[in-house]
């Protein structure tokens, strides 16, 4: 194979829309497009998208892609597509939705994730699949009976590529599935969904960098591609997201950022939860376990502080802005659990607030708070890989927040450790086409195509000032959520007995 002749699509189905992205086999971009889609939020902890409207948004990015480059469509060797993960996507299986598809965000469950505690014993948050599963079964009976299929984000895009139902073990971890085990059936028992495992995907189970099939001529004409091009196997955005920003092998952190963050390390045992999902072994590279820790809204706070209270403003105009205002934001302080507490917590019912407001207080005090609260968010989970003896001294950081130098020096000042930026902070897409050189055996394994595909524009160092004052009110914002936790049940409660 001549690698010059070789190019590599590279798709990253994310929360907030789809983004395409083209590369050599060095890992340099040749070209990037998206396409941005909805999420609906009905009721407060819901959160649902119309896959397809993912369908669509897929097509348009790709075929914009392939008309702003001069690339010979047939020099694309293979693609890959990562996504989104813990969705509920309920269809017939001709791939027909019969429901919204319930994603990753969606905390409605938490009733019966807390059952599912009592019963096991183990952990299972309530934005994961079997939880999700039971809610609907209570909920929606007739929608539960008559699907065909439950699968994820990542399942239903495969089956509309390559027209086969299959898993991956990457996602499927999130089910309570081991490639070694399978099925840990006393979950769906206890539960009981027992009947859901007949519904999953197909019996095929494939690896990150597996061949997976190729594209159907439906498929082919919907993205302006060719049929029978090769279909690499991918995964979870972030887990293919921490392939594209370096994170191979222990001994260093990443986090990838979007609307949530979502930081990870490779290890060689389970170090945080060896009952929770994506633990593995080998769910992502083989020989490690691979641990993460998150945070339910980070990004998409900021989204939806731009879009209704700064109208007229770019994000960079923001930050701008932001620049100007001191460390502690004139006294304002975020809690960033807007869509609940994922860690430490894993509370449902919290949400999101602004202490401090005044009259005296300008968009720019809000906007500087939302990146210092969701950073604060962030250190919290440092913390917890501290806690378990990581020595985090640098995390390497990548997705839309990695645009905004301001947040990333932020971050670095509030954690006291080295950010690095990666030359392309695409790094699920990048990831994606890191999953294609390996099928196509351009290198031999993950680890090595990781090596020769990932660089670094730019590190962030921490000020040492900075962070004694973000200290101070870092420790303030640990005491925030047990000082009120109680009163947010209370009110939660209320408001929907209403």
């Amino acid at each position: 194979m001549n690698d010059a002749q070789t190019v590599l699509l590279g798709i990253d189905g994310g929360t907030g829309g789809i983004r395409a992205g083209l590369y050599d086999t060095k890992g340099h971009c040749l070209g990037f497009s998206s396409k941005e889609y909805k999420t609906d939020f009905p009721k407060p902890g819901y959160a649902m998208q119309d896959p397809k409207d993912w369908w669509e948004s897929l097509g348009i990015a790709v075929r914009e892609l392939l008309n702003q480059t001069n690339i010979d469509r047939r020099s694309i060797r293979a693609l890959a597509f990562d996504s989104t993960c813990t969705s509920v996507v309920v269809c017939k299986k001709d791939a027909t939705p019969l429901y919204p598809c319930i994603i990753w965000m969606d905390v409605r469950a938490k009733k019966e994730a807390d059952e599912l505690f009592e019963k096991t014993k183990e952990f299972y948050s309530p934005e994961w699949m079997p939880p999700k599963l039971a809610w609907l079964k209570r909920n929606e009976p007739k929608i539960f009976e008559e699907a065909e299929v439950f699968c994820e984000y990542q399942d239903w895009i495969t089956y509309k590529l390559s027209g086969k139902w299959c898993m991956n073990n990457n996602t499927a971890c999130n089910w309570g599935y081991s490639i070694y085990d399978g099925f840990s059936r006393k979950i769906y028992e206890a539960l009981d969904i027992e009947e859901a495992l007949n519904k999953f995907p197909g019996s095929e189970v494939f690896r990150v960098g597996d061949l997976i099939g190729t594209l159907t001529k439906e498929a082919a004409e919907h993205l302006g591609l060719y049929e029978g091009l090769k279909i690499a196997q991918g995964g979870i955005d972030s887990s293919i997201g921490l392939l594209g920003i370096g994170v191979n092998r222990p001994g260093r952190i990443g986090m990838i950022t979007g609307s949530s963050n979502l930081a990870m390390a490779l290890n060689d045992r389970p170090l945080l939860n060896p009952h929770g999902s994506n633990n593995g072994p080998d769910n992502l590279i083989e020989g490690y376990y691979t641990d993460y820790v998150g945070q339910s809204a980070s990004g998409s706070i900021l989204s939806w502080y731009v879009k209704n209270f700064c109208e007229g403003y770019s994000y960079r105009q923001m930050d701008e802005l932001a620049k100007t205002v001191p460390i502690g934001s004139n006294g304002i302080l975020l809690l960033d659990y807007f869509q609940g507490n994922k860690h430490p917590y894993q509370d449902g019912k919290a949400r999101g607030m602004f202490y401090g407001l005044s009259l005296s207080h300008k968009k720019e005090d809000l906007y500087r708070a939302i990146l210092e609260g969701v950073a604060f968010g962030s250190e919290r989970i440092l913390d917890t890989f501290r806690e378990k003896g990581v020595d985090v001294k640098e995390m390497n950081m990548a997705g839309g927040s990695a645009r905004s130098p301001l947040w990333m020096q932020i971050h670095a000042d509030v954690s006291n450790v080295i950010i690095n930026v990666p030359e392309d902070i695409n790094a699920p897409n990048l990831g994606c086409a890191i999953a294609c050189a390996v099928m196509l055996g351009v290198y031999p394994d993950l680890p090595a195509a990781v090596d020769h595909m990932v660089r670094y524009k730019h590190s962030y160092i921490p000020d040492p000032e900075s962070h004694k004052k973000y200290q101070k009110i870092y420790e303030l914002y640990k005491s925030f959520y047990p000082l009120t936790k109680d009163w947010m049940h209370e009110f939660s409660d209320l408001c929907d007995s209403l």
